[in-house]
Protein backbone atom coordinates (compact mmCIF):
# COMPACT_ATOMS: atom_id res chain seq x y z
CA UNK A 1 0.00 0.00 0.00
CA UNK A 2 2.79 2.40 0.88
CA UNK A 3 5.41 1.01 -1.53
CA UNK A 4 5.40 4.29 -3.46
CA UNK A 5 7.04 5.98 -0.46
CA UNK A 6 10.20 3.96 -1.07
CA UNK A 7 10.43 4.35 -4.83
CA UNK A 8 13.81 5.77 -5.81
CA UNK A 9 13.72 9.07 -7.67
CA UNK A 10 16.09 11.89 -8.49
CA UNK A 11 15.66 15.36 -7.02
CA UNK A 12 18.11 18.01 -8.23
CA UNK A 13 20.47 15.19 -9.13
CA UNK A 14 20.23 13.55 -5.70
CA UNK A 15 18.89 10.02 -5.27
CA UNK A 16 16.04 10.00 -2.76
CA UNK A 17 12.56 8.63 -2.01
CA UNK A 18 9.17 10.26 -1.32
CA UNK A 19 9.55 9.12 2.31
CA UNK A 20 12.82 11.00 2.68
CA UNK A 21 11.32 14.06 0.97
CA UNK A 22 8.44 14.12 3.46
CA UNK A 23 10.98 13.80 6.28
CA UNK A 24 12.96 16.68 4.78
CA UNK A 25 9.94 18.98 4.60
CA UNK A 26 8.53 18.26 8.04
CA UNK A 27 11.99 18.49 9.61
CA UNK A 28 12.74 21.86 8.03
CA UNK A 29 9.38 23.27 9.11
CA UNK A 30 9.84 21.88 12.64
CA UNK A 31 13.26 23.45 13.21
CA UNK A 32 12.30 26.77 11.61
CA UNK A 33 9.27 27.09 13.89
CA UNK A 34 11.45 26.18 16.88
CA UNK A 35 13.82 29.04 16.06
CA UNK A 36 10.77 31.32 16.22
CA UNK A 37 9.65 29.79 19.55
CA UNK A 38 6.45 28.71 17.80
CA UNK A 39 4.90 25.79 19.65
CA UNK A 40 3.58 24.28 16.41
CA UNK A 41 7.14 23.21 15.69
CA UNK A 42 6.60 20.33 18.09
CA UNK A 43 3.62 19.09 16.04
CA UNK A 44 5.80 18.84 12.94
CA UNK A 45 8.49 17.25 15.10
CA UNK A 46 6.13 14.40 15.98
CA UNK A 47 5.34 13.73 12.31
CA UNK A 48 9.02 13.98 11.38
CA UNK A 49 10.01 11.43 14.03
CA UNK A 50 7.65 8.83 12.58
CA UNK A 51 8.86 9.40 9.02
CA UNK A 52 12.56 9.26 9.84
CA UNK A 53 12.21 6.18 12.02
CA UNK A 54 11.27 4.38 8.80
CA UNK A 55 14.07 6.03 6.79
CA UNK A 56 16.80 5.09 9.26
CA UNK A 57 15.54 1.54 9.71
CA UNK A 58 15.98 0.98 5.99
CA UNK A 59 19.66 2.07 6.01
CA UNK A 60 20.53 0.27 9.29
CA UNK A 61 21.23 3.42 11.34
CA UNK A 62 19.54 1.82 14.33
CA UNK A 63 20.70 4.35 16.93
CA UNK A 64 19.18 7.12 14.83
CA UNK A 65 16.04 5.04 14.39
CA UNK A 66 15.70 4.63 18.16
CA UNK A 67 16.32 8.34 18.57
CA UNK A 68 13.13 9.06 16.65
CA UNK A 69 11.10 7.41 19.41
CA UNK A 70 12.76 9.74 21.89
CA UNK A 71 12.00 12.70 19.60
CA UNK A 72 8.36 11.61 19.44
CA UNK A 73 7.86 11.67 23.20
CA UNK A 74 10.04 14.72 23.91
CA UNK A 75 8.10 16.62 21.26
CA UNK A 76 4.96 16.01 23.30
CA UNK A 77 6.85 17.03 26.45
CA UNK A 78 8.32 20.12 24.77
CA UNK A 79 4.91 21.16 23.48
CA UNK A 80 3.53 21.08 27.02
CA UNK A 81 6.60 22.74 28.57
CA UNK A 82 6.64 25.63 26.13
CA UNK A 83 2.98 26.35 26.84
CA UNK A 84 2.83 25.76 30.61
CA UNK A 85 6.37 25.27 31.93
CA UNK A 86 6.96 28.85 33.11
CA UNK A 87 6.07 30.44 36.42
CA UNK A 88 2.41 30.06 37.33
CA UNK A 89 2.01 27.63 34.39
CA UNK A 90 2.66 30.39 31.89
CA UNK A 91 4.73 30.24 28.69
CA UNK A 92 8.30 29.05 29.28
CA UNK A 93 10.96 31.75 28.65
CA UNK A 94 14.44 31.25 27.19
CA UNK A 95 17.09 30.78 29.91
CA UNK A 96 20.74 29.81 30.22
CA UNK A 97 21.57 26.19 31.02
CA UNK A 98 22.26 25.73 34.76
CA UNK A 99 25.97 25.03 35.26
CA UNK A 100 25.28 21.98 37.41
CA UNK A 101 23.88 20.21 34.36
CA UNK A 102 27.07 20.31 32.29
CA UNK A 103 28.67 17.49 34.24
CA UNK A 104 25.50 15.44 33.88
CA UNK A 105 25.42 16.05 30.13
CA UNK A 106 29.08 15.02 29.76
CA UNK A 107 28.50 11.79 31.71
CA UNK A 108 25.36 10.95 29.70
CA UNK A 109 27.17 11.63 26.41
CA UNK A 110 30.16 9.41 27.21
CA UNK A 111 28.14 6.57 28.75
CA UNK A 112 25.53 6.50 25.99
CA UNK A 113 28.14 6.62 23.22
CA UNK A 114 30.26 3.82 24.63
CA UNK A 115 27.43 1.54 25.74
CA UNK A 116 25.13 2.02 22.77
CA UNK A 117 28.02 1.86 20.31
CA UNK A 118 29.27 -1.39 21.84
CA UNK A 119 25.85 -3.03 21.82
CA UNK A 120 25.16 -2.04 18.22
CA UNK A 121 28.61 -3.12 17.09
CA UNK A 122 28.45 -6.42 18.96
CA UNK A 123 24.89 -7.58 18.43
CA UNK A 124 23.58 -5.95 15.24
CA UNK A 125 24.61 -5.26 11.67
CA UNK A 126 24.52 -1.54 12.39
CA UNK A 127 26.59 0.80 10.27
CA UNK A 128 28.97 3.39 11.83
CA UNK A 129 28.01 2.17 15.29
CA UNK A 130 30.05 4.54 17.45
CA UNK A 131 29.63 7.65 15.33
CA UNK A 132 25.90 7.02 15.10
CA UNK A 133 25.76 6.49 18.86
CA UNK A 134 27.77 9.62 19.66
CA UNK A 135 25.52 11.78 17.50
CA UNK A 136 22.47 10.11 18.98
CA UNK A 137 23.71 10.90 22.50
CA UNK A 138 24.32 14.54 21.54
CA UNK A 139 20.85 14.71 20.04
CA UNK A 140 19.27 13.28 23.19
CA UNK A 141 20.85 16.09 25.17
CA UNK A 142 20.09 18.82 22.62
CA UNK A 143 16.43 17.82 22.30
CA UNK A 144 15.87 17.84 26.07
CA UNK A 145 17.61 21.22 26.35
CA UNK A 146 15.36 22.59 23.62
CA UNK A 147 12.25 21.33 25.41
CA UNK A 148 13.46 23.27 28.47
CA UNK A 149 14.26 26.33 26.30
CA UNK A 150 17.91 26.41 27.32
CA UNK A 151 19.74 28.75 24.94
CA UNK A 152 22.78 26.50 24.55
CA UNK A 153 20.73 23.73 22.94
CA UNK A 154 21.51 25.43 19.63
CA UNK A 155 25.26 25.07 20.21
CA UNK A 156 24.80 21.34 20.73
CA UNK A 157 22.81 21.13 17.50
CA UNK A 158 25.40 23.11 15.55
CA UNK A 159 28.14 20.66 16.56
CA UNK A 160 25.96 17.61 15.89
CA UNK A 161 24.63 18.86 12.55
CA UNK A 162 28.14 19.36 11.15
CA UNK A 163 28.87 15.67 11.83
CA UNK A 164 25.46 14.50 10.65
CA UNK A 165 25.97 16.10 7.23
CA UNK A 166 29.10 14.05 6.67
CA UNK A 167 27.57 10.81 7.95
CA UNK A 168 24.44 11.04 5.83
CA UNK A 169 26.36 11.82 2.65
CA UNK A 170 28.51 8.77 3.38
CA UNK A 171 25.35 6.65 3.75
CA UNK A 172 23.95 8.03 0.45
CA UNK A 173 21.11 9.81 2.24
CA UNK A 174 21.88 12.86 0.15
CA UNK A 175 18.65 14.75 0.70
CA UNK A 176 18.88 14.13 4.45
CA UNK A 177 22.46 15.45 4.39
CA UNK A 178 21.19 18.60 2.69
CA UNK A 179 18.44 18.81 5.32
CA UNK A 180 21.03 18.72 8.10
CA UNK A 181 22.99 21.46 6.34
CA UNK A 182 19.75 23.47 6.48
CA UNK A 183 19.40 22.48 10.15
CA UNK A 184 22.94 23.80 10.72
CA UNK A 185 22.03 27.20 9.30
CA UNK A 186 18.76 27.23 11.26
CA UNK A 187 20.58 26.30 14.47
CA UNK A 188 22.88 29.29 14.04
CA UNK A 189 19.85 31.49 13.42
CA UNK A 190 18.04 29.97 16.39
CA UNK A 191 20.94 30.71 18.71
CA UNK A 192 21.05 34.35 17.66
CA UNK A 193 17.28 34.82 17.91
CA UNK A 194 16.96 33.07 21.27
CA UNK A 195 19.92 35.06 22.61
CA UNK A 196 18.20 38.29 21.61
CA UNK A 197 15.02 37.11 23.33
CA UNK A 198 16.99 36.26 26.48
CA UNK A 199 18.63 39.70 26.55
CA UNK A 200 15.29 41.41 25.88
CA UNK A 201 13.56 39.57 28.72
CA UNK A 202 16.43 40.42 31.08
CA UNK A 203 15.85 44.15 30.70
Amino acid sequence: MFDWLNQTLSLAGLATTPLEILGFLTGAVCVYLNTQQNVLGWFFGIINAVLYAAVFWQVRLYADMGLQGYYFFTSIYGWWMWLYGGKNRQELPVTLTPRRLYGVFAAVFIAATVLWGYLLNRYTDASLSYMDSALTAASLIGQWMMARKYLENWLVWIAADVCYVGMYFYKDLHLTAVLYAVFLALAAMGYLQWRRALLRDAR
